[in-house]
C-alpha cells in the first residue's frame, strides 16, 4: 500500500518505521509542510491508498475533511477531537470513504478496554470509581481520549459519574489505572504501555483492514478483525 503519515512526532516517526517494516510505501508529512491540509489536495493524494494522522487536536478535522473530499481512507489516531465525529460521520457517509479512529491503537490497550467492562458491574455493588492517567509532558489533551473511553465504558448502563485524575511528567508513554473501592474491599486494573511500538502497529494494521472499505469505524468495533 501506499500510505501518508500525518505527524512526525514520536508516534509518527515509529508509525512509519513499522509501515516500512510491513513493506509499504511511505511518505511522511510534518505540521509545516502541511498547514491547514493545504498539502492534502486530490492531485497529491492521487496515488495514496491511506493517510494515516498522528499530529494534534487543532490539525484533524481539517485533515481528515481534506482527505474525505479527495476520496482517502484516513486513519486517525490523534484524540481531542471527538465533539466533531457526528460532522465527520455525515461527510464519510456522502463520500462513500472510510474512516476509522480510536482512542488508543494498543491490541494490549482494546483488551483492557474488555477487562474494564468486565469488572464495571462493581459500581453497582457499592464501589466507588476513579481513573488515574499519566502521559509525557507533550501530551496536549487532559484527560487523554483513552481514559474517557475508560470512563465511557464504565458510565454504561447509566452508573454514576467518575473522577478522572490527569498527570503529566517526565516521557511517560502512557498508564491508565482503574480504581473500585469498597469498604471491603479494592480492585485495581492497570495499563502500562512500555513503548509507543504498540499504538504504531495497530495503526498500520488498521489502515491495512480500512482498504478498500467504505463507513465510519471506531478501532475497538474492529481491533479483533485485524
Amino acid at each position: 500500500m501506499n500510505l501518508l503519515i500525518l505527524g512526525r512526532g514520536k508516534t509518527g516517526a515509529l508509525v512509519a518505521e513499522v509501515a516500512h517494516a510491513r513493506r509499504h510505501h511511505v511518505r511522511v508529512l510534518c505540521a509545516s509542510e502541511n498547514t491547514n491540509a493545504s498539502a492534502l489536495t486530490p492531485e497529491n493524494l492521487a496515488e495514496i491508498n491511506a493517510v494515516i494522522d498522528f499530529t494534534s487536536p487543532s490539525s484533524v478535522v481539517a485533515n481528515a475533511e481534506a482527505c474525505i473530499r479527495a476520496g482517502k481512507s484516513i486513519v486517525v489516531g490523534t484524540t481531542g477531537w471527538y465533539d466533531y465525529i457526528p460532522q465527520l460521520r455525515a461527510k464519510v457517509a456522502a463520500a462513500k470513504t472510510g474512516f476509522l479512529y480510536g482512542s488508543n491503537f494498543s491490541i494490549g490497550m482494546n483488551l483492557f478496554f474488555e477487562i474494564v467492562r468486565a469488572a464495571a458491574p462493581a459500581l453497582d455493588f457499592e464501589y466507588s470509581g476513579q481513573i488515574f492517567e499519566r502521559h509525557h509532558t507533550q501530551k496536549k489533551d487532559a484527560p487523554s481520549g483513552t481514559a474517557i473511553t475508560l470512563r465511557d465504558i464504565l458510565l454504561e448502563s447509566g452508573r454514576p459519574e467518575l473522577e478522572i485524575v490527569s498527570f503529566r511528567e517526565g516521557d511517560v508513554v502512557g498508564m491508565h489505572e482503574v480504581a473500585l473501592n469498597s469498604s471491603h474491599d479494592r480492585i485495581y486494573l492497570c495499563h502500562d504501555s512500555k513503548s509507543r511500538r504498540g499504538f504504531a502497529e495497530g495503526a498500520v494494521r488498521a489502515a491495512e483492514w480500512l482498504a478498500g472499505k467504505q463507513g465510519f469505524f471506531d478501532f475497538r468495533e474492529v481491533w479483533k478483525q485485524l
